[in-house]
């Protein structure tokens, strides 16, 4: 428990289980001043109004029982003597909730002085200023217990869709923790009471922890103290449950997608990448909510994961855009949930093990299988370090281990959902374990043509203007097929200089590839000259062939209405995609083989000509330093 500020804070169960009886009873039976609604008096039979007494009774302090158990087994007006398992788990939770509300609020007193307050008060009442800062740290654990309940009921309690918005914050006591959480199980009361069934029960439920943390966010300028909890990440293992200070309001409504789509005739050059990204949106709208699974899962040719890569400036965010813009496209014509999500250097952190828990939030938010996911990681080489670089954070460390085992780890499940996209201007700087994972390479080197550049810019300057075309055919050269047809043929050949000379070398030895084992005997000439062409690259290459061979136009009419193929059964959808795939050809196999090694090697000549640079630099530098001190000792300036 100790070294609270310095990365995450396990409590242990033992430290629960101390607060169940106090638990036990506020569910059970509490006793609450009742504050009243303020409209005093008797309502008049057929009026709008009431009768108010000629003597005041506002000093009057009335109290109220709150038996939350019976109030939760009422629900439905069954009349069941005993809970149903949904009941149970609402009435659980609560009570656990209450448990860990005061262990967390244990967790703040001895972050602060308020534990060495509360031993001296318990001797001798405190006086002067030591009083004042005993009660002013005394509300604020009552605060963190209040919030504490309302994060551990939004993130435990799971239930379809959003908290109910009806709800309102409780009449918060902030006197003692005990008499905070009093107040919480007085508000869910008063929220549940009369719930029509189970579903309204767990909805109201939820919908009442998201007001009460609403209402809590709003007076947290109201305590003194509150800052030393800022930056305590909390977590509870068995109820799978962490606390992250204050920094977000866990279980918040997730925002509408905003950001600007791209159409794809809005995008000049990069046509493979383009075309796969299309061909992928499709894909991934295939996937079947009630099985779970996506038929080009199973017949070969979905794309998990992807790296992109390319200069600064060539289309890697508009590409972004692009295929997030079609998949919620798409999902709105379904009514299909999408997520979109990147994430950054801002989700690296400065404490132990929170930059690998933002990590695995981010894949678990996309891969969740209910939504259709596209998760991106963008300048992926300045989040992700390699593991040799000691240079780098222990954050981004963490980071690399998450990508890696989340992509192609033991326990990774590819339903066929969601994809993720890493993006970088230097992917050599990517480890190469965490590059090898991803499925796909795809160049993202824009506008390459003469016609490239006049279809550029004259999108990009629009139509306020005059000026004639000349003899140009403007965006005949974007046309898809075609474009797409003339990028691959250019990997019939290698491209990558190192490549090229293995290509040669196994040309003259062996002649022309014919059969699988001249293919064999190429991929390992290339594995010869380059060690990081491992069986992981050859999964990657085959993949791609799959997907090639996948790469079917699934026509655009299945997607125009929800009947037509998005919302038939699994079987349907896969056979009707089976009957659009081809064979395998020899040319499209060298394609993928070339595309991929040569990716490779320009990654290891892009990595090398790194490194000799900054040999070259240090050296220049040290015979600068040499000829500087030479001088100094000269003029007698030089100072050992």
């Amino acid at each position: 428990m100790n070294g609270l500020n310095a990365g995450l804070t396990t409590i242990r169960e033992d430290e629960i289980r101390k607060h169940l009886a106090v638990a036990q009873g506020l569910v059970t039976r509490a006793v609450v001043i009742d504050a009243g609604d303020g409209a005093g008096g008797t309502p008049l039979a057929g009026t709008g109004r009431r009768f108010v007494p000629t003597v005041s009774t506002g000093s009057v302090r009335r109290t109220r029982e709150i038996e939350l158990s019976k109030t939760v087994q009422s629900v439905g007006g069954g009349g069941d003597p005993l809970m149903t398992p949904q009941q149970h788990a609402v009435l659980y939770r609560v009570r656990r909730g209450i448990q860990v509300a005061l262990a967390i609020a244990d967790v703040f007193a001895r972050q602060t002085d308020l534990e060495q307050l509360q031993a001296r008060n318990l001797s001798a009442p405190l006086q002067g200023e030591d009083a004042g800062r005993f009660k002013a740290l005394l509300s604020a654990s009552a605060y963190v217990a209040a919030f504490s309940l309302a994060a551990y009921l939004l993130s435990t309690l799971q239930g379809e869709g959003e908290p109910v918005n009806d709800a309102h914050e409780p009449d918060f006591l902030f006197d003692t923790p005990q008499d905070a959480l009093k107040s919480m199980v007085a508000g869910l009361d008063a929220a549940i009471a009369g719930s029509a069934d189970e579903a309204t029960l767990v909805g109201r439920t939820r919908g009442f922890a998201r007001a009460a943390i609403d209402g809590l966010i709003g007076r947290k300028a109201r305590f003194t103290g509150l800052s030393v909890f800022e930056n305590t990440h909390i977590r509870i293992d068995q109820d799978d449950f962490t606390l992250d200070g204050f920094d977000v309001a866990p279980g918040a409504r997730r925002k509408p997608l905003s950001m600007t789509f791209k159409k794809p005739e809005e995008i000049v050059g990069n046509h493979i990448a383009k075309f796969q990204a299309m061909k992928l949106a499709k894909m991934m709208m295939a996937y079947d909510f009630d099985r779970q699974m996506n038929p080009f899962v199973e017949l070969g040719g979905f794309l998990f994961t992807f790296i992109g890569d390319g200069m600064p400036g060539t289309g890697k965010t508009i590409l972004i855009q692009m295929l997030a813009g079609l998949l919620n496209d798409y999902c709105q014509v379904a009514g299909y949930a999408f997520h979109y999500e990147n994430f950054g250097v801002d989700q690296i952190s400065s404490y132990q093990g929170k930059s690998g828990q933002n990590c695995k939030a981010f894949i678990d938010n996309v891969t969740n299988p209910r939504v259709i996911g596209f998760g991106t990681i963008d300048d992926v080489d300045q989040v992700a370090a390699k593991r040799s670089d000691d240079r780098a954070s222990a954050g981004q460390h963490e980071v690399t281990a998450v990508l890696m085992e989340s992509f192609a780890g033991a326990s990774t499940m590819v339903r066929g959902n969601c994809c993720f996209g890493m993006f970088s201007n230097y992917p050599e700087n990517v480890d190469d374990a965490l590059r090898q994972r991803a499925g796909a390479r795809w160049l993202i080197d824009g506008p390459q043509s003469e016609a490239d550049y006049i279809d550029i810019f004259a999108l990009l300057i629009g139509k306020n203007h005059s000026i004639p075309l000349g003899e140009h055919q403007l965006f005949a050269n974007q046309e898809i097929k075609r474009a797409v047809s003339v990028s691959y043929d250019k990997h019939n050949r290698p491209e990558e200089d190192g490549l090229v000379a293995v290509w040669q070398r196994f040309e003259k030895n062996h002649g022309r590839i014919e059969t699988l084992a001249d293919i064999g005997a190429y991929l390992h000439e290339i594995k010869l000259a380059e060690p990081r062409f491992t069986g992981r690259a050859i999964k990657n290459i085959t993949d791609a062939i799959k997907m090639r061979v996948m790469d079917v136009e699934l026509p655009d009419e299945w997607f125009a209405a929800p009947e037509a193929f998005m919302h038939r059964s699994y079987d349907e959808k896969k056979a009707m995609i089976a009957e659009l795939r081809g064979p395998v050809t020899m040319e499209m196999i060298l394609q993928e083989i070339n595309r991929y090694a040569d990716s490779e090697f320009r990654y290891s000549d892009k990595s090398d000509d790194a490194a000799v640079a900054d040999i070259v630099r240090r050296e220049r530098l040290r015979e600068r330093a040499v000829g500087e001190i030479e001088t100094l000792k000269r003029e007698g300036k030089w100072q050992p």
